[in-house]
């Protein structure tokens, strides 16, 4: 979703000059972009950069509600209490809502924002080898909470994290330092993510019929796909809570 909304308020703002900002955040609300040009939004894990002509870059996140609408440029203004920022040029407008995150940084300093992440999945500068090196480095770990650390790679949230362990037959609990062919792991993700950046929906089983999309994500207590059994629902931690592990218990035994 992030690479996808990277890539749509890339075509719309790139390379037009800015007609309104409208940020609807307290710390921000007194900022006007009006009259820069946009230089690029690019995705870096979960959060995007638009950055601005004049040292300037626009970080916003999408957390769990967030979204950016995209639509023709209009003259009227937009009332709704979930608007967080709008963007528009003289042809479109990029209305953010619900936004987790919304600041202005100097691009200079963008690394204060993101510098902590590890190689970024869908990055141009992935780097497989170090994303591994990262994983390692806390080998009693459950590979389900250091495959969602955006420390050790940038990218992976519940779902790839479920589908993931699912193809490899790895249990969202095992330690690092157990589970079998990390690197391989690690690959397999990429590749769901980079056959999936695009599209709308997320497709792991190769059938993009409703329903049938997904091994195990959004289908605990139903059944195993592959071998019948019931898939399960857990919580890995309680710095996790809200974000719970979904296994098949036959297919990924601990």
């Amino acid at each position: 979703m992030v690479w996808r909304t990277a890539d749509k308020l890339h075509r719309a703002l790139a390379g037009r000059e800015l007609v309104r900002s409208d940020f609807r955040v307290p710390k921000f609300a007194a900022t006007d972009l009006t009259g820069r040009t946009v230089i690029e939004t690019v995705p870096r894990g979960k959060h995007l950069l638009t950055r601005v002509d004049g040292d300037i870059t626009v970080h916003t996140h999408l957390k769990m509600e967030g979204s950016w609408r995209i639509s023709p440029a209009s003259g009227f203004p937009l009332r709704d209490h979930r608007i967080r920022l709008i963007l528009a040029d003289s042809q479109w407008q990029a209305v953010g809502y619900l936004l987790g995150i919304v600041e202005v940084v100097r691009t200079g300093r963008e690394h204060l924002i993101v510098g902590h992440l590890g190689p970024d999945l869908l990055g141009p500068g992935w780097d497989a080898a170090e994303a591994v090196r990262r994983l390692r480095n806390q080998p009693a770990r459950t590979i389900g909470e250091a495959l969602l650390d955006q420390r050790n790679l940038a990218g992976i949230g519940t779902i790839y994290r479920a589908e993931t362990l699912f193809l490899r037959g790895v249990n969202p609990w095992c330690p690092v330092a157990e589970v079998p062919d990390l690197p391989g792991l690690v690959e397999l993700a990429r590749a769901l993510l980079e056959a999936n950046k695009a599209r709308a929906e997320t497709i792991t089983t190769g059938n993009p019929a409703r329903g049938s999309q997904l091994w195990v994500y959004g289908r605990a207590g139903q059944r195993c796909r592959r071998c019948g059994a019931t898939i399960l629902r857990g919580s890995l931690g309680p710095q996790l809570e809200e974000r719970t592990a979904v296994w098949c218990p036959h297919c990924q035994p601990l």
